[in-house]
C-alpha cells in the first residue's frame, strides 16, 4: 500500500510504500516535544515528492538521525538515519502527517528513547 503524507502547508510532501501495522510512541526529548507517532520503513520505500532538500534539518545528541522539518509551518514529517541493526538507510515517518492512517486503529508500541 502507498501512503501519501506532508507537512501542514504542503512544502514537504512524500509517499511511502508499505504496511503500517503498528505505531511507535517514543518518549525521547524530541518525539515527546513534537508529539510524533512513528512508523519505520526502508529508505527505498520512501519518495520525496516535493523539492529535495527544501526543508530544515535538526540533529542532536549523537547526530545520527536527521530530523527534517518544514521551515514554513514547522511540522516535522520524517527523519532519516542508518538502522543500527542492519546498517541500511531507514526513514521514520510521523504518522500524524499521513492522512489515510487511522491512528486509533493501530496498536501503539511505547519505546523508551529517553533512556538511550
Amino acid at each position: 500500500m502507498v501512503h501519501a503524507g506532508s507537512c501542514h502547508c504542503g512544502r514537504i510532501a512524500f509517499t511511502v510504500e508499505g504496511e503500517v501495522s503498528q505505531a511507535i510512541d517514543c518518549n525521547c526529548s524530541m518525539c515527546r516535544r513534537r508529539g510524533s507517532v512513528l512508523a519505520f520503513f526502508p529508505r527505498e520505500a520512501f519518495t520525496l515528492t516535493s523539492k529535495e532538500g527544501d526543508y530544515g534539518t535538526y540533529r542532536f545528541n549523537t547526530g545520527r538521525i536527521a530530523h527534517h522539518f518544514c521551515p514554513d509551518c514547522g511540522v516535522a514529517p520524517f527523519s532519516e538515519a542508518i538502522d543500527p541493526r542492519n546498517g541500511q538507510p531507514t526513514v521514520a515517518v510521523n504518522l500524524r502527517c499521513v492522512a489515510d492512517i487511522d491512528l486509533a486503529a493501530l496498536p501503539v508500541h511505547h519505546f523508551d528513547g529517553a533512556s538511550l
